[in-house]
């Protein structure tokens, strides 16, 4: 059996309400919405035969996995390679300039290959690979052939390093995960493919 890796987004979140910057500390976790959300995912996973869930250390997706390891009788570990990606100076805001930075710094690492770019005190797309992609090979060398795994991550998060481990894809592969909602991939032959992507087939590149 191919280990399966589920990499989902947290459930909605006070701060996805509000439309505020929140990438730092125990603040802004899920709305009732976002709990009925991450509860019926449960319910989606509970045959999957999950053995573990890990997650960002960020308030949504701590209560989004401690909901879904509950439902599935596992244990859930917090890690800091799944936290979503520090907007420095614009951490903590809800204003059009905030959100212009967020932008800007995006479509530089995703258009321009800028991987350098940051917000003033924030994280480039560097720091975020250097955190994010060494653990998921960790993963895909200590799980192979090893019962499924949930991955409680950020939208941001995998929109930037998705198309980098998964290796069935180009790097224009674009990933804009909806509230609990995963990405799913399987480790074959010591890569990481993608199967499915918001409940839909994927199509590779190779």
């Amino acid at each position: 059996m191919n280990t399966r890796l589920y990499f989902v987004r947290h459930g909605e979140s006070e701060a996805n309400v509000l439309g505020v910057i929140s990438n730092r500390g125990a603040v802004h976790g899920l709305t009732e919405r976002g709990r009925r959300q991450v509860e019926a995912l449960a319910l989606e996973l509970r045959g999957a035969g999950v053995t573990q869930v890990y997650s960002s250390p960020l308030l949504r997706a701590r209560e989004t996995a401690d909901i879904l390891a509950t439902a599935l009788d596992v244990v859930c570990e917090v890690t800091d390679a799944l936290r979503e990606f520090d907007c420095g100076v614009a951490e903590g805001r809800s204003d059009p300039a905030a959100w212009a930075l967020h932008r800007s710094v995006v479509d530089a690492w995703m258009e321009h290959g800028d991987l350098d770019a940051r917000i003033e005190e924030g994280e480039s797309f560097v720091d975020i690979q250097d955190r994010f992609v060494p653990f998921v090979r960790g993963l895909i060398e200590s799980y192979e052939e090893v019962a499924p795994v949930i991955l409680v991550g950020h939208g941001g998060l995998y929109q930037c390093m998705l198309p980098i481990v998964l290796e069935n894809l180009d790097r224009g592969a674009v990933f804009r995960l909806p509230n609990a909602g995963y990405v799913l991939a399987e480790v074959s032959a010591g890569k990481l493919l993608c199967l499915q992507g918001c409940g839909q087939p994927m199509v590779g590149s190779e």
